[in-house]
Protein backbone atom coordinates (compact mmCIF):
# COMPACT_ATOMS: atom_id res chain seq x y z
CA UNK A 1 0.00 0.00 0.00
CA UNK A 2 0.84 3.44 -0.74
CA UNK A 3 -0.14 6.38 1.28
CA UNK A 4 0.37 9.47 -1.00
CA UNK A 5 0.73 13.10 1.26
CA UNK A 6 1.93 16.31 0.06
CA UNK A 7 5.71 17.07 0.25
CA UNK A 8 5.08 19.49 3.15
CA UNK A 9 4.06 16.50 5.21
CA UNK A 10 6.40 13.82 4.43
CA UNK A 11 8.25 14.42 7.73
CA UNK A 12 5.54 13.80 10.01
CA UNK A 13 4.88 10.49 7.59
CA UNK A 14 8.11 9.48 8.04
CA UNK A 15 7.71 10.01 11.62
CA UNK A 16 4.47 7.85 11.90
CA UNK A 17 6.24 5.02 9.98
CA UNK A 18 8.84 4.91 12.86
CA UNK A 19 6.33 4.77 16.06
CA UNK A 20 4.10 1.99 13.51
CA UNK A 21 7.70 0.14 13.55
CA UNK A 22 7.98 0.37 17.14
CA UNK A 23 4.52 -0.35 18.04
CA UNK A 24 5.10 -3.06 15.80
CA UNK A 25 8.00 -4.40 17.40
CA UNK A 26 6.15 -4.37 20.76
CA UNK A 27 3.07 -6.17 19.17
CA UNK A 28 5.24 -8.70 18.11
CA UNK A 29 6.93 -9.22 21.57
CA UNK A 30 3.42 -9.55 23.53
CA UNK A 31 2.08 -12.12 20.47
CA UNK A 32 5.36 -14.33 21.27
CA UNK A 33 4.93 -14.06 24.90
CA UNK A 34 1.00 -14.52 24.77
CA UNK A 35 1.39 -17.97 22.68
CA UNK A 36 4.31 -19.39 24.74
CA UNK A 37 2.08 -19.08 27.94
CA UNK A 38 -0.65 -20.91 26.10
CA UNK A 39 1.49 -23.27 25.06
CA UNK A 40 2.98 -23.90 28.76
CA UNK A 41 -0.50 -23.64 29.69
CA UNK A 42 -1.60 -26.55 27.03
CA UNK A 43 1.56 -28.22 29.47
CA UNK A 44 4.95 -28.55 28.98
CA UNK A 45 5.09 -31.69 26.94
CA UNK A 46 3.73 -29.32 23.98
CA UNK A 47 6.00 -26.53 24.81
CA UNK A 48 8.61 -29.32 24.72
CA UNK A 49 7.79 -31.15 21.82
CA UNK A 50 6.97 -27.82 19.66
CA UNK A 51 11.05 -27.73 20.83
CA UNK A 52 11.68 -31.58 20.15
CA UNK A 53 10.43 -30.90 16.25
CA UNK A 54 12.57 -28.24 15.27
CA UNK A 55 10.17 -25.32 16.15
CA UNK A 56 7.33 -27.18 14.46
CA UNK A 57 4.07 -27.81 15.59
CA UNK A 58 2.02 -31.36 14.88
CA UNK A 59 4.02 -35.06 14.51
CA UNK A 60 7.01 -35.36 13.16
CA UNK A 61 6.71 -38.50 10.93
CA UNK A 62 7.39 -42.24 11.68
CA UNK A 63 7.21 -44.39 8.73
CA UNK A 64 4.57 -47.48 9.88
CA UNK A 65 4.48 -51.38 10.29
CA UNK A 66 4.42 -53.30 7.16
CA UNK A 67 2.57 -56.72 7.88
CA UNK A 68 4.39 -59.77 5.75
CA UNK A 69 5.65 -62.79 6.77
CA UNK A 70 8.77 -64.47 8.06
CA UNK A 71 9.40 -66.77 4.67
CA UNK A 72 7.54 -67.89 1.04
CA UNK A 73 5.43 -70.64 1.11
CA UNK A 74 7.18 -71.65 -1.70
CA UNK A 75 10.96 -71.72 -0.78
CA UNK A 76 10.13 -75.41 0.34
CA UNK A 77 10.35 -76.07 -3.07
CA UNK A 78 14.06 -76.88 -4.64
CA UNK A 79 13.54 -74.33 -7.33
CA UNK A 80 13.11 -71.46 -5.14
CA UNK A 81 15.51 -69.80 -2.90
CA UNK A 82 15.17 -66.71 -0.42
CA UNK A 83 18.46 -65.52 -1.43
CA UNK A 84 18.76 -61.59 -3.06
CA UNK A 85 17.03 -61.60 -6.19
CA UNK A 86 18.77 -61.01 -9.23
CA UNK A 87 15.88 -59.14 -10.83
CA UNK A 88 17.85 -55.53 -12.13
CA UNK A 89 17.38 -56.85 -15.60
CA UNK A 90 15.35 -59.90 -15.20
CA UNK A 91 13.94 -59.83 -18.51
CA UNK A 92 17.45 -61.52 -19.58
CA UNK A 93 17.27 -64.68 -17.93
CA UNK A 94 15.37 -65.63 -21.07
CA UNK A 95 18.33 -65.05 -23.20
CA UNK A 96 15.90 -63.60 -25.77
CA UNK A 97 17.85 -60.58 -28.02
CA UNK A 98 14.26 -59.93 -29.51
CA UNK A 99 12.95 -59.43 -26.48
CA UNK A 100 15.73 -57.38 -24.65
CA UNK A 101 15.65 -55.14 -27.57
CA UNK A 102 11.85 -54.11 -27.18
CA UNK A 103 12.28 -53.98 -23.52
CA UNK A 104 14.69 -50.50 -24.56
CA UNK A 105 12.53 -49.11 -27.14
CA UNK A 106 9.54 -49.57 -24.90
CA UNK A 107 11.97 -47.79 -22.18
CA UNK A 108 12.61 -44.50 -24.64
CA UNK A 109 9.36 -44.46 -25.93
CA UNK A 110 6.12 -45.80 -24.06
CA UNK A 111 3.91 -42.77 -23.48
CA UNK A 112 2.58 -43.28 -20.28
CA UNK A 113 5.81 -43.93 -18.92
CA UNK A 114 6.66 -40.62 -20.45
CA UNK A 115 3.88 -38.88 -18.58
CA UNK A 116 4.49 -40.60 -14.84
CA UNK A 117 7.84 -38.62 -16.06
CA UNK A 118 6.07 -35.24 -16.26
CA UNK A 119 4.05 -35.86 -13.02
CA UNK A 120 7.86 -35.60 -11.46
CA UNK A 121 8.95 -32.74 -13.23
CA UNK A 122 5.53 -31.26 -12.06
CA UNK A 123 5.83 -32.79 -8.13
CA UNK A 124 8.90 -31.20 -8.51
CA UNK A 125 8.29 -27.79 -8.88
CA UNK A 126 5.45 -27.77 -6.53
CA UNK A 127 8.07 -28.15 -3.82
CA UNK A 128 9.89 -25.53 -5.33
CA UNK A 129 6.99 -23.09 -4.71
CA UNK A 130 6.07 -24.66 -1.30
CA UNK A 131 9.96 -24.12 -0.44
CA UNK A 132 9.70 -20.46 -1.48
CA UNK A 133 6.87 -19.73 1.25
CA UNK A 134 10.21 -19.48 3.52
CA UNK A 135 11.25 -16.45 1.81
CA UNK A 136 8.88 -13.34 1.53
CA UNK A 137 5.93 -14.43 -0.13
CA UNK A 138 4.82 -11.26 -1.78
CA UNK A 139 7.39 -8.97 -3.77
CA UNK A 140 6.14 -6.47 -5.76
CA UNK A 141 7.49 -3.84 -8.01
CA UNK A 142 5.31 -0.94 -7.88
CA UNK A 143 4.59 2.68 -9.98
CA UNK A 144 1.76 4.52 -9.22
CA UNK A 145 -0.18 7.82 -10.55
CA UNK A 146 -3.11 9.55 -8.40
CA UNK A 147 -4.75 12.64 -9.11
CA UNK A 148 -7.92 13.27 -6.70
CA UNK A 149 -10.56 16.76 -6.87
CA UNK A 150 -10.95 17.60 -3.41
CA UNK A 151 -14.24 19.00 -2.57
CA UNK A 152 -13.65 23.17 -2.04
CA UNK A 153 -17.19 22.74 1.19
CA UNK A 154 -14.94 20.00 2.83
CA UNK A 155 -12.93 23.14 4.73
CA UNK A 156 -10.11 20.76 4.91
CA UNK A 157 -6.40 22.18 5.34
CA UNK A 158 -5.15 20.46 1.89
CA UNK A 159 -5.60 21.79 -1.59
CA UNK A 160 -8.10 21.21 -3.97
CA UNK A 161 -6.42 19.28 -6.12
CA UNK A 162 -3.62 16.78 -5.57
CA UNK A 163 -1.68 14.52 -7.81
CA UNK A 164 0.75 11.86 -5.99
CA UNK A 165 3.53 10.11 -7.92
CA UNK A 166 5.22 6.88 -6.58
CA UNK A 167 7.77 4.04 -7.43
CA UNK A 168 9.47 1.58 -5.64
CA UNK A 169 9.46 -1.96 -3.79
CA UNK A 170 6.15 -3.96 -1.98
CA UNK A 171 7.00 -6.89 0.35
CA UNK A 172 5.04 -9.07 2.56
CA UNK A 173 6.88 -11.82 4.74
CA UNK A 174 5.36 -14.40 7.38
CA UNK A 175 7.30 -15.50 9.91
CA UNK A 176 7.05 -19.51 10.09
CA UNK A 177 7.28 -19.20 13.65
CA UNK A 178 5.02 -22.76 14.15
CA UNK A 179 6.65 -24.61 11.28
CA UNK A 180 3.60 -24.26 8.76
CA UNK A 181 5.63 -23.56 5.50
CA UNK A 182 8.50 -26.48 7.23
CA UNK A 183 5.66 -28.77 7.14
CA UNK A 184 4.46 -27.92 3.81
CA UNK A 185 7.79 -28.46 2.34
CA UNK A 186 8.00 -31.91 3.98
CA UNK A 187 4.49 -32.95 2.76
CA UNK A 188 5.47 -31.34 -1.05
CA UNK A 189 9.55 -34.08 -0.94
CA UNK A 190 7.27 -36.71 0.59
CA UNK A 191 4.64 -36.16 -2.31
CA UNK A 192 7.54 -35.58 -4.60
CA UNK A 193 9.25 -38.57 -3.51
CA UNK A 194 5.62 -40.70 -4.64
CA UNK A 195 5.84 -39.53 -8.31
CA UNK A 196 9.21 -40.80 -8.68
CA UNK A 197 8.19 -43.74 -7.00
CA UNK A 198 4.52 -44.20 -9.02
CA UNK A 199 7.08 -43.91 -12.29
CA UNK A 200 8.88 -46.81 -10.87
CA UNK A 201 5.78 -48.54 -10.67
CA UNK A 202 5.10 -47.45 -14.07
CA UNK A 203 7.92 -48.82 -15.17
CA UNK A 204 7.64 -52.11 -13.60
CA UNK A 205 4.16 -52.79 -14.96
CA UNK A 206 5.85 -51.55 -18.47
CA UNK A 207 8.08 -54.61 -18.16
CA UNK A 208 6.35 -56.76 -17.32
CA UNK A 209 3.41 -56.44 -19.99
CA UNK A 210 6.12 -55.85 -22.74
CA UNK A 211 7.92 -59.12 -21.77
CA UNK A 212 4.22 -60.18 -21.43
CA UNK A 213 3.06 -59.95 -24.89
CA UNK A 214 5.82 -60.85 -26.62
CA UNK A 215 5.82 -64.05 -24.57
CA UNK A 216 2.01 -64.76 -26.07
CA UNK A 217 2.45 -63.84 -29.46
CA UNK A 218 5.03 -66.27 -29.06
CA UNK A 219 3.21 -68.96 -27.62
CA UNK A 220 0.30 -68.51 -30.26
CA UNK A 221 2.97 -68.82 -33.06
CA UNK A 222 4.51 -72.09 -31.27
CA UNK A 223 0.77 -73.42 -31.25
CA UNK A 224 0.17 -72.22 -34.74
CA UNK A 225 3.10 -74.25 -35.59
CA UNK A 226 1.52 -77.57 -34.02
CA UNK A 227 -1.61 -76.70 -35.43
CA UNK A 228 -0.37 -76.63 -39.04
CA UNK A 229 1.47 -79.45 -38.82
CA UNK A 230 -1.65 -81.60 -37.49
CA UNK A 231 -3.62 -80.33 -40.12
CA UNK A 232 -1.46 -81.66 -43.13
CA UNK A 233 -1.18 -84.98 -40.82
CA UNK A 234 -4.87 -85.09 -40.53
CA UNK A 235 -5.41 -84.09 -44.34
CA UNK A 236 -3.38 -87.04 -45.19
CA UNK A 237 -5.36 -89.75 -43.11
CA UNK A 238 -8.80 -88.28 -44.51
CA UNK A 239 -6.60 -88.50 -48.28
CA UNK A 240 -6.06 -92.29 -47.38
CA UNK A 241 -9.48 -92.90 -45.80
CA UNK A 242 -11.15 -91.66 -49.03
CA UNK A 243 -8.74 -93.85 -51.42
CA UNK A 244 -9.72 -97.14 -48.93
CA UNK A 245 -13.45 -96.26 -49.40
CA UNK A 246 -13.17 -95.59 -53.11
CA UNK A 247 -11.30 -99.00 -53.16
CA UNK A 248 -14.42 -100.22 -51.06
CA UNK A 249 -12.06 -101.48 -48.04
CA UNK A 250 -13.34 -99.46 -45.68
CA UNK A 251 -16.68 -97.48 -44.50
CA UNK A 252 -18.23 -93.71 -45.36
CA UNK A 253 -18.32 -93.62 -41.43
CA UNK A 254 -14.38 -93.45 -41.39
CA UNK A 255 -14.24 -91.26 -44.17
CA UNK A 256 -16.65 -88.89 -42.60
CA UNK A 257 -14.29 -89.07 -39.27
CA UNK A 258 -11.48 -88.09 -41.00
CA UNK A 259 -12.53 -85.31 -42.20
CA UNK A 260 -14.36 -84.26 -39.48
CA UNK A 261 -11.20 -84.42 -38.05
CA UNK A 262 -9.16 -82.25 -40.59
CA UNK A 263 -12.01 -79.61 -40.26
CA UNK A 264 -12.11 -79.33 -36.30
CA UNK A 265 -8.25 -78.73 -36.53
CA UNK A 266 -8.06 -76.60 -39.22
CA UNK A 267 -11.10 -74.23 -37.41
CA UNK A 268 -8.63 -74.05 -34.26
CA UNK A 269 -6.56 -71.53 -36.42
CA UNK A 270 -8.39 -68.84 -36.89
CA UNK A 271 -8.26 -67.92 -33.02
CA UNK A 272 -4.84 -68.52 -33.12
CA UNK A 273 -3.94 -66.28 -35.51
CA UNK A 274 -6.42 -63.49 -33.79
CA UNK A 275 -4.64 -63.95 -30.67
CA UNK A 276 -1.21 -63.24 -32.45
CA UNK A 277 -2.39 -60.19 -33.72
CA UNK A 278 -3.59 -58.75 -30.43
CA UNK A 279 -0.75 -59.67 -28.52
CA UNK A 280 1.48 -57.74 -31.57
CA UNK A 281 -1.15 -54.97 -31.68
CA UNK A 282 -0.76 -54.25 -27.23
CA UNK A 283 3.16 -54.59 -28.39
CA UNK A 284 2.93 -51.84 -30.76
CA UNK A 285 0.89 -49.62 -27.94
CA UNK A 286 3.65 -50.29 -25.48
CA UNK A 287 6.51 -49.49 -28.20
CA UNK A 288 4.52 -46.06 -28.32
CA UNK A 289 4.02 -46.44 -31.93
CA UNK A 290 0.87 -47.12 -34.30
CA UNK A 291 -0.13 -50.50 -34.83
CA UNK A 292 1.05 -52.62 -37.42
CA UNK A 293 1.63 -56.20 -37.69
CA UNK A 294 4.93 -56.67 -35.31
CA UNK A 295 5.35 -60.17 -35.58
CA UNK A 296 5.66 -60.58 -39.24
CA UNK A 297 8.36 -57.42 -38.44
CA UNK A 298 10.07 -59.91 -35.58
CA UNK A 299 12.74 -62.78 -36.57
CA UNK A 300 11.38 -66.22 -35.90
CA UNK A 301 11.92 -67.67 -32.13
CA UNK A 302 10.50 -70.47 -29.87
CA UNK A 303 8.77 -69.38 -26.58
CA UNK A 304 11.12 -68.12 -24.20
CA UNK A 305 12.51 -70.87 -21.91
CA UNK A 306 12.39 -69.74 -17.98
CA UNK A 307 15.10 -70.93 -15.59
CA UNK A 308 13.92 -73.75 -13.55
CA UNK A 309 15.46 -72.18 -10.33
CA UNK A 310 15.23 -68.68 -9.05
CA UNK A 311 15.98 -66.45 -6.14
CA UNK A 312 13.69 -63.89 -4.42
CA UNK A 313 14.31 -62.78 -1.45
CA UNK A 314 12.18 -62.32 1.55
CA UNK A 315 9.21 -61.07 1.79
CA UNK A 316 10.71 -58.24 3.72
CA UNK A 317 12.01 -56.93 0.91
CA UNK A 318 9.04 -56.01 -0.41
CA UNK A 319 8.97 -53.11 1.93
CA UNK A 320 12.19 -51.41 -0.25
CA UNK A 321 12.15 -53.26 -3.74
CA UNK A 322 8.00 -52.65 -4.87
CA UNK A 323 7.63 -49.16 -6.14
CA UNK A 324 3.60 -49.35 -5.65
CA UNK A 325 4.65 -50.38 -1.71
CA UNK A 326 7.35 -47.21 -1.35
CA UNK A 327 5.13 -45.02 -2.94
CA UNK A 328 2.19 -45.79 -0.62
CA UNK A 329 4.62 -45.08 2.80
CA UNK A 330 5.67 -41.89 0.84
CA UNK A 331 1.86 -40.92 0.69
CA UNK A 332 1.42 -41.41 4.28
CA UNK A 333 4.69 -39.51 5.35
CA UNK A 334 2.75 -36.39 3.08
CA UNK A 335 -0.52 -36.71 5.22
CA UNK A 336 1.72 -36.91 8.20
CA UNK A 337 2.74 -33.74 7.50
CA UNK A 338 -0.44 -32.00 6.89
CA UNK A 339 -1.39 -32.81 11.00
CA UNK A 340 1.31 -30.21 11.07
CA UNK A 341 -0.36 -27.79 9.07
CA UNK A 342 -3.38 -28.19 10.15
CA UNK A 343 -2.28 -27.84 13.67
CA UNK A 344 -0.16 -24.12 13.01
CA UNK A 345 -4.04 -22.55 12.80
CA UNK A 346 -4.18 -22.60 16.76
CA UNK A 347 -1.48 -20.53 17.08
CA UNK A 348 -1.43 -16.51 16.11
CA UNK A 349 0.23 -15.50 12.82
CA UNK A 350 3.25 -13.03 12.67
CA UNK A 351 3.67 -10.84 8.79
CA UNK A 352 5.29 -7.71 8.06
CA UNK A 353 5.05 -5.78 5.11
CA UNK A 354 7.14 -3.19 4.41
CA UNK A 355 7.91 -0.39 1.32
CA UNK A 356 10.62 1.52 0.18
CA UNK A 357 10.45 3.93 -2.76
CA UNK A 358 10.13 7.30 -3.83
CA UNK A 359 6.76 9.78 -3.47
CA UNK A 360 6.38 12.84 -4.91
CA UNK A 361 3.23 15.46 -5.60
CA UNK A 362 5.45 16.44 -9.06
CA UNK A 363 6.68 13.82 -11.55
CA UNK A 364 10.24 16.01 -11.46
CA UNK A 365 10.92 15.78 -7.92
CA UNK A 366 9.64 11.57 -7.79
CA UNK A 367 13.49 10.81 -7.98
CA UNK A 368 15.08 13.22 -5.20
CA UNK A 369 16.51 12.62 -2.47
CA UNK A 370 14.01 13.94 -0.26
CA UNK A 371 11.11 12.00 -2.08
CA UNK A 372 12.48 8.60 -0.67
CA UNK A 373 10.16 7.11 1.54
CA UNK A 374 9.34 3.87 3.58
CA UNK A 375 7.42 2.00 6.07
CA UNK A 376 7.58 -1.21 7.79
CA UNK A 377 3.59 -2.56 9.53
CA UNK A 378 4.01 -5.94 11.46
CA UNK A 379 0.89 -7.07 11.93
CA UNK A 380 -1.02 -10.22 13.94
CA UNK A 381 -3.70 -12.36 12.68
CA UNK A 382 -4.69 -14.72 15.42
CA UNK A 383 -8.09 -17.13 14.47
CA UNK A 384 -9.32 -17.21 18.27
CA UNK A 385 -12.67 -17.60 17.12
CA UNK A 386 -12.44 -20.71 14.78
CA UNK A 387 -11.29 -23.31 16.77
CA UNK A 388 -14.08 -25.54 16.49
CA UNK A 389 -13.33 -25.82 12.81
CA UNK A 390 -9.55 -25.57 13.32
CA UNK A 391 -10.07 -28.76 15.80
CA UNK A 392 -11.99 -30.43 13.36
CA UNK A 393 -9.48 -29.56 10.37
CA UNK A 394 -6.40 -31.21 12.53
CA UNK A 395 -9.28 -34.25 13.39
CA UNK A 396 -9.86 -35.14 9.57
CA UNK A 397 -6.00 -34.82 8.93
CA UNK A 398 -5.71 -37.08 11.58
CA UNK A 399 -8.45 -39.52 10.20
CA UNK A 400 -6.44 -39.66 6.98
CA UNK A 401 -3.46 -39.93 8.47
CA UNK A 402 -5.01 -43.45 9.82
CA UNK A 403 -6.72 -44.06 6.41
CA UNK A 404 -3.01 -43.68 4.50
CA UNK A 405 -1.43 -46.45 7.10
CA UNK A 406 -3.91 -48.39 6.27
CA UNK A 407 -4.28 -48.39 2.91
CA UNK A 408 -0.22 -48.82 3.13
CA UNK A 409 -0.76 -51.98 5.01
CA UNK A 410 -3.30 -52.94 2.52
CA UNK A 411 -0.51 -52.94 0.04
CA UNK A 412 1.95 -54.70 1.53
CA UNK A 413 -0.60 -57.28 2.13
CA UNK A 414 -1.45 -57.63 -1.57
CA UNK A 415 2.33 -56.99 -2.66
CA UNK A 416 2.70 -60.92 -0.35
CA UNK A 417 -0.22 -62.31 -2.10
CA UNK A 418 0.70 -61.69 -5.09
CA UNK A 419 3.80 -62.85 -5.18
CA UNK A 420 2.84 -66.24 -3.86
CA UNK A 421 0.07 -66.66 -6.20
CA UNK A 422 2.91 -66.26 -9.16
CA UNK A 423 5.39 -68.81 -7.39
CA UNK A 424 2.88 -71.35 -7.02
CA UNK A 425 1.83 -70.95 -10.57
CA UNK A 426 5.01 -71.04 -11.59
CA UNK A 427 6.39 -73.94 -9.42
CA UNK A 428 2.85 -76.01 -10.89
CA UNK A 429 3.40 -74.75 -14.06
CA UNK A 430 6.89 -76.36 -14.71
CA UNK A 431 5.28 -79.86 -13.28
CA UNK A 432 2.52 -79.32 -15.40
CA UNK A 433 4.29 -79.04 -18.68
CA UNK A 434 6.96 -82.00 -18.07
CA UNK A 435 3.28 -84.56 -17.86
CA UNK A 436 2.11 -82.80 -21.26
CA UNK A 437 5.71 -83.45 -22.68
CA UNK A 438 5.43 -87.12 -21.81
CA UNK A 439 1.95 -87.16 -22.76
CA UNK A 440 2.83 -85.90 -26.20
CA UNK A 441 5.27 -88.29 -26.88
CA UNK A 442 3.16 -91.39 -25.82
CA UNK A 443 0.50 -89.65 -27.94
CA UNK A 444 2.47 -89.13 -31.10
CA UNK A 445 3.82 -92.96 -30.79
CA UNK A 446 0.31 -93.82 -30.82
CA UNK A 447 -0.84 -92.22 -33.92
CA UNK A 448 2.07 -93.83 -35.70
CA UNK A 449 0.87 -97.48 -34.33
CA UNK A 450 -3.12 -96.27 -35.34
CA UNK A 451 -1.68 -95.13 -39.01
CA UNK A 452 0.85 -98.26 -39.21
CA UNK A 453 -2.58 -100.75 -38.03
CA UNK A 454 -5.38 -98.95 -40.62
CA UNK A 455 -2.97 -98.95 -43.96
CA UNK A 456 -2.52 -102.69 -42.61
CA UNK A 457 -5.84 -103.19 -42.66
CA UNK A 458 -6.23 -104.67 -38.79
CA UNK A 459 -7.87 -101.74 -37.33
CA UNK A 460 -10.39 -99.42 -38.09
CA UNK A 461 -9.98 -95.19 -38.85
CA UNK A 462 -11.81 -94.43 -35.17
CA UNK A 463 -8.09 -95.41 -33.57
CA UNK A 464 -6.50 -93.35 -35.57
CA UNK A 465 -9.48 -90.57 -35.13
CA UNK A 466 -9.11 -90.74 -31.82
CA UNK A 467 -5.21 -90.94 -31.12
CA UNK A 468 -5.08 -87.98 -33.66
CA UNK A 469 -7.48 -85.91 -31.77
CA UNK A 470 -5.60 -86.68 -28.50
CA UNK A 471 -2.35 -85.52 -30.04
CA UNK A 472 -4.04 -82.22 -31.19
CA UNK A 473 -5.70 -81.28 -27.88
CA UNK A 474 -2.50 -82.37 -25.65
CA UNK A 475 0.45 -80.35 -28.18
CA UNK A 476 -1.72 -77.11 -27.79
CA UNK A 477 -1.73 -77.52 -24.20
CA UNK A 478 1.98 -78.43 -24.43
CA UNK A 479 2.32 -75.15 -26.25
CA UNK A 480 -0.01 -73.09 -23.94
CA UNK A 481 1.89 -75.28 -20.86
CA UNK A 482 5.43 -73.63 -22.11
CA UNK A 483 4.15 -70.39 -22.64
CA UNK A 484 2.42 -70.27 -18.98
CA UNK A 485 5.72 -71.02 -17.31
CA UNK A 486 7.77 -67.93 -18.77
CA UNK A 487 4.60 -65.78 -17.80
CA UNK A 488 4.24 -66.80 -14.31
CA UNK A 489 8.24 -66.02 -14.13
CA UNK A 490 7.31 -62.69 -15.60
CA UNK A 491 4.37 -62.00 -12.94
CA UNK A 492 6.58 -62.90 -10.04
CA UNK A 493 9.70 -60.50 -11.18
CA UNK A 494 6.53 -58.23 -11.30
CA UNK A 495 5.38 -58.94 -7.89
CA UNK A 496 8.24 -58.26 -6.49
CA UNK A 497 8.92 -55.09 -8.16
CA UNK A 498 11.61 -56.17 -10.29
CA UNK A 499 13.65 -54.06 -13.20
CA UNK A 500 12.90 -50.60 -12.28
CA UNK A 501 16.36 -50.05 -10.52
CA UNK A 502 18.23 -51.07 -13.51
CA UNK A 503 17.06 -48.13 -14.77
CA UNK A 504 17.13 -45.62 -12.13
CA UNK A 505 21.19 -47.07 -11.16
CA UNK A 506 21.97 -45.26 -14.50
CA UNK A 507 22.50 -48.72 -15.96
CA UNK A 508 19.27 -48.28 -18.72
CA UNK A 509 19.44 -45.61 -21.62
CA UNK A 510 18.18 -42.54 -19.91
CA UNK A 511 20.17 -42.69 -16.55
CA UNK A 512 18.46 -42.31 -13.11
CA UNK A 513 14.94 -41.19 -12.02
CA UNK A 514 16.26 -38.41 -10.38
CA UNK A 515 17.81 -36.90 -13.71
CA UNK A 516 14.68 -36.90 -15.55
CA UNK A 517 13.81 -33.26 -17.04
CA UNK A 518 11.43 -32.17 -20.04
CA UNK A 519 14.48 -33.42 -22.40
CA UNK A 520 13.66 -37.15 -21.61
CA UNK A 521 10.33 -37.22 -23.07
CA UNK A 522 11.35 -38.35 -26.66
CA UNK A 523 9.06 -38.83 -29.84
CA UNK A 524 7.89 -42.48 -30.21
CA UNK A 525 9.79 -44.06 -32.89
Amino acid sequence: MVIGLNAGHQGEFVRTATNSSYCGAATTRVAIVVTLFLLAGSGCSHLRQWVHNGFKVGPNYIQPNGPVAAEWIETKDPGVFSSPAQDQAWWTVFNDPILNGLVENAYRQNLTLQAAAARIIEARSRRSIAAGNLFPQSQQAIANYAHAQISRNLNLPLPNTVSVYADGFNASWEADFWGRYRRTIESSEANLDASIESYGDALVLLLSEVATNYIQLRTYEQRLTYARENVEILRRSAELAEARYDAGTTTELDLRQAKASLAQTQATIPPLEAGRRLASNQLCVLLGMPVNDLAAQLQPASIPTAPLEIAIGIPADLLCRRPDVRRAERLVAAQSAQIGIAEADFYPRLSVNGFIGYVANDFKDLFNESSLTGFVLPSLQWNILNYGRIINNVRAQDALLTSSTLQYQQTVLTAGREVEDALVQFVQAQQQTRYLEQSVIESRRAVEIAQDQFEAGVADFNRVYTSQSQLVTQQDQLGSGRGNIALHLVEVYKAIGGGWDYFRQGKGMLGQIEAIDANTIVEPQ
